[in-house]
């Protein structure tokens, strides 16, 4: 009779055998079974291979746990590319222990454990493992500094780089840009580079388009920097994203796409990307076809200024200084000014010292901004020089001191025109240095010449005295008029003065009263009281005593005691009405 005959069980090694073959042709699910079994026989390439296939989620449903304990086990028996492989889930703060952490609390922050990934990485350099040696360069160059030496690093990336590591040819490139200064040397920067770029590695192709686009140790290359910061972002490389994007926005060297431009800098800017951020911020303020989105830009601000960017924290401070698309509330403003400042933004502090003149922000910000200011017209700056200069004027963070202030704010008027006007007024007033009226208006002029609306006003009300100069009433007047269309108050107030009457122009007080109701609308309190006298009055041909009322009770509202007797004078309401009635009946 015919016997059955059994087929005898695969060896630990014929299972891994075919499983790499069926593998190698797609079929993990297949593969995967014989690849447990030669690894629960204990065969190191199996529980690699089974690791791999857990992480990867091939053949069996994913799992990092069970992933990093196989590779941990293949690791332990001397398996080099597990031993690589560990090495680098250990920066990601993927490792056995954590993971069965994490399985009992979700939430858990993954840190970098630099310590495990140290003791992998080396043993897998040693035991010759390209990838092991470019993952031990990283480490120490950019470990935890008591891990840090630059120079075993690369010694490492170099034996990586020779052995054809894509990421050793990137790391060698970055070690020696750290010591390039020779265009010899950047050349060889640039030509590492373009290896790692070649093998598809995004951060080698952002930084190689770096060098393109700035022409460093190479012909400047705008398009084929552009493209290949298009090649980094489709890989998902952050700053390549916000730059490829940045090109479609503007239309640089490539047809402009607006649209897709802002949806890949937006996409920077969720994946972190700080600049990005601020981009998309700039473009919902300023708006295009559409009003502009005050409240969606300072969603984006928020993002970038929590991310660190200095710019993105200033526009935030402005949206709170204004209230446009958040509450207006000047302490919120004040702490995005700080922290764009104290991240080095001059335009931040300025602000931030505008705020503190105002009687905003405390003491310790008052402190600092001067600090600031005074290291920084130390060391020449004039700009800072004349912001050092009104802090010493006006005791900002320091004992006010004139004659200091004098000084600095001298210094800044060689080349800043707000410094001229300062200087001029403390010529002219006598503080800080001996008065010298003609000195200060030549000073005002200077700077009036140069546009400065308040210089331009005081320049007037010089010319309207006759102080440090000739008088000049119709040229005072052409000044005024000339601030006034940028909306000065003051100046709006002047003209109305000048227009009323005792001054060496033409007496028009149609003309004078409606810039002192312009004046007056916009809450300056002598504008207020005279057109209350002019509609009292009937000055310019129309009495209006409700009208009259009306703005010499805003004037005293603000603290103008003379505009009590003018109030005094007028008829009760009710008899001014019936007087009015009368009139009218005749």
């Amino acid at each position: 009779m015919w016997l059955l005959l059994r087929m005898p069980a695969l060896t630990s090694s014929a299972a891994l055998r075919r499983g790499v073959r069926l593998a190698e042709l797609g079929n993990f699910k297949r593969a995967f079974p014989l690849f447990s079994r030669a690894a629960r026989a204990g065969h190191a390439e199996a529980e690699y291979r089974v690791g791999r296939c857990y992480l990867e989620g091939t053949g069996v449903p994913p799992s990092r746990a069970d992933g990093a304990r196989w590779l941990e086990r293949a690791a332990n028996r001397g398996h080099i590319a597990a031993q690589a492989e560990l090495a680098t889930l250990a920066i990601h703060g993927l490792t056995p222990s954590g993971e069965t952490q994490r399985l009992f609390s979700q939430n858990a922050a993954t840190e970098p454990d630099f310590i495990t990934s140290l003791r992998w990485a080396r043993r897998a350099a040693e035991g010759g493992s390209a990838d092991g040696q470019a993952i031990l360069g990283y480490i120490l160059t950019s470990g935890p500094e008591t891990m840090r030496d630059l120079d075993e690093a690369h010694r490492w990336y170099e034996r990586s780089a020779t052995a054809g590591c894509p990421q050793g040819v990137l790391g060698l490139a970055l070690s020696l840009a750290r010591r390039a200064k020779t265009p010899e040397e950047h050349a060889e920067v640039a030509e590492h580079l373009r290896k790692a770029a070649g093998a598809g590695l995004p951060t080698a192709q952002y930084l190689l388009a770096l060098m393109m686009e700035r022409g460093i140790a190479m012909p400047a290359d705008r398009a084929g920097a552009i493209d290949l910061f298009r090649q980094a972002a489709e890989k998902g490389n952050r700053p390549s994203q916000a730059r490829w994007g940045m090109a479609l926005m503007e239309g640089l060297t490539v047809k402009a796409n607006p649209t897709e431009g802002e949806s890949w800098l937006r996409r920077a800017a969720l994946a972190g990307d700080p600049s990005a951020a601020a981009v998309v911020g700039d473009l919902y303020a300023k708006g295009g076809k559409l009003p502009p989105n005050f409240a969606e830009a300072a969603m984006w601000f928020r993002r970038a200024a929590a991310a660190g960017h200095r710019g993105g924290a200033r526009a935030l401070g402005m949206l709170h200084l204004t209230g446009a698309g958040v509450h207006r509330d000047a302490e919120e403003a004040a702490k995005w000014f700080r922290m764009s400042a104290e991240a080095g933004d001059p335009t931040a502090r300025v602000d931030l010292a505008n705020l503190l003149l105002k009687g905003q922000g405390d003491a310790e910000d008052a402190i600092k901004t001067r600090e600031w200011f005074e290291q920084a017209a130390a060391s020449g700056d004039l700009v800072a020089a004349f912001n050092f200069g009104v802090c010493l004027a006006e005791g900002v963070g320091v004992e006010r001191d004139d004659r200091k202030a004098a000084q600095w704010l001298r210094r800044a008027a060689d080349g800043v025109v707000n410094a001229q006007y300062w200087y001029g007024r403390m010529l002219v007033e006598g503080r800080g240095v001996d008065a010298a009226p003609e000195e200060g208006r030549a000073w005002i002029k200077r700077a009036a010449d140069m546009g400065m609306v308040e210089a331009e006003v005081q320049l007037a009300e010089l010319m309207v005295n006759g102080r440090g100069g000739p008088k000049d009433h119709p040229g005072a007047l052409a000044l005024f008029e000339k601030a006034a269309a940028r909306g000065h108050v003051g100046a709006m107030f002047a003209i109305g003065a000048m227009n009323g009457g005792g001054h060496e122009v033409p007496m028009d007080r149609v003309t004078a009263r409606q810039w002192f109701q312009a004046a007056a609308e916009r809450g300056h309190a002598y504008a207020q009281m005279m057109l209350g006298r002019y509609l009292a009055r009937g000055l310019a041909g129309e009495r209006d005593p409700d009208r009259a009322r009306v703005w010499l009770e805003r004037a005293v509202a603000q603290g103008l005691q003379e505009a009590r007797n003018d109030l005094a004078t007028l008829p009760p309401l009710a008899e001014a009405r019936q007087t009015e009635q009368q009139a009218a009946g005749r």
